[in-house]
């Protein structure tokens, strides 16, 4: 067990330091041009988010960006609320820009998927930029995706950074420090030259490139993944054209899950895309990350019968926790929410066992998503 642990924390650590490596690789970008050159079509579906959408539209309405460069595409899918009301009232109070309202149209077990799919036949201009009803966007969002681009003219797929709303709630904190490691691994992945993670509630793409891989097909089975199943695909096809958008202007802000149950539900909806997943890193990196938050677990208990030694145990948690906490204070310090990082040690006793279950879960549970369930 001891030489079987040891091997499985090297493998562990040496995955955690690599990331963390790559983050430091990713230059920040900092954009240089406020001239409006690319035109956007910013899709965003929408189900029963009557409580976030009136924040959502009130930060379009702010973009600093020229109203004839880019158009809003909104996709009612099958909302009880009232979503619809909300959004056509929008439009009417704000004529200046250019919103369309569609209704979804199903024709896969992905809703979103055949969402965006739709959304993106209407669109009428050649960048696609993806984000979700609950999300704040800040000012300077196109026009850092507009310098960004200009810089990278081959670009044909842009991953950029999403964070929480933070507050004081455990439960918002908790979700704080995962969605902080995932961000970490995403930038890490692309400083390894091996991007294996992106955020639908903020990502860019061309419509030559999503209809080049033939946009969802094959993966419109699965419920979620509708981002990284695509970047998988456009990585494979043109993986020079994959790039990710490093700027503190870019971040998009959402909201963490209000209860535990609708967090589980998002992690389990999360989880259920992974077999499926065709990229042999992003396969071998969740095993491992499951493996070693399993292991603790498991020589926790042995050590409380007695049948694991103490020291053992204790090296391994401060090797692991260390360096967990590297990659994650890289991502805090990039997104300035530094002031949570004082309940890591709490977090970091929770998170295996949160998200062993989710993993076991997974495999033999449904789960509900936006008033719909879904099958294992």
């Amino acid at each position: 067990m001891i030489i079987f642990s040891l091997i499985t924390l090297t493998l562990y650590t040496f995955l955690i330091g690599s990331l963390y490596w790559g983050f430091t690789k990713v230059k920040t970008f900092k954009p240089h041009t406020h001239s409006n050159e690319t035109s956007f079509s910013i899709v965003i579906p929408f189900r029963n988010e009557a409580k976030h959408l009136p924040e959502l539209l009130q930060s379009i309405s702010e973009l600093d960006y020229s109203k004839n460069h880019f158009e809003i595409i909104l996709i009612n899918d099958g909302s009880e609320d009232i979503s619809e009301s909300i959004v056509n009232h929008f439009t009417q109070t704000h004529r200046e820009l250019q919103i369309t309202l569609l209704q979804n149209k199903r024709h896969s077990n992905s809703p979103k998927k055949d969402a965006i799919s739709l959304a993106i036949s209407h669109a009428q201009f050649s960048w696609i930029l993806t984000t979700d009803a609950d999300c704040v966007l800040p000012k300077t969002w196109l026009n850092t995706f507009n310098a960004f681009i200009q810089g990278h003219p081959d670009c044909q797929l842009i991953v950029a950074p999403v964070t929480y709303f933070t507050t004081s709630k455990f439960l918002t904190i908790f979700q704080w420090f995962d969605v902080m490691s995932l961000q970490g691994a995403t930038v890490g992945g692309f400083g390894i030259n091996t991007p294996f993670l992106c955020n639908g509630a903020n990502l860019g793409y061309t419509k030559q490139g999503f209809y080049k891989v033939n946009g969802f097909a094959e993966n419109d089975s699965i419920a979620s993944g509708d981002d990284i199943f695509l970047l998988e695909k456009i990585s494979k096809a043109q993986p020079e054209s994959v790039k990710y958008l490093k700027s503190i202007d870019a971040v998009i802000y959402t909201h963490a899950q209000p209860t535990l149950g609708d967090l589980i539900s998002q992690r389990k909806r999360w989880a259920s895309k992974t077999k499926a997943y065709k990229n042999t890193f992003s396969q071998i990196t969740g095993l491992l990350v499951l493996s070693m938050n399993a292991l603790w677990i498991c020589l926790f208990i042995f050590m409380c019968f007695e049948d694991f030694s103490p020291i053992y145990f204790t090296i391994i948690c401060l090797v692991k926790f260390h360096i967990d906490f590297m990659l994650i204070y890289k991502s805090a310090v990039f997104f300035n929410q530094k002031k949570h990082l004082k309940w890591y040690p709490v977090v970091a006793i929770l998170y295996p066992i949160f998200c062993s279950y989710v993993a076991v879960a997974s495999l033999f549970t449904s789960y509900t998503w936006k008033d719909r369930q879904f099958a294992k």
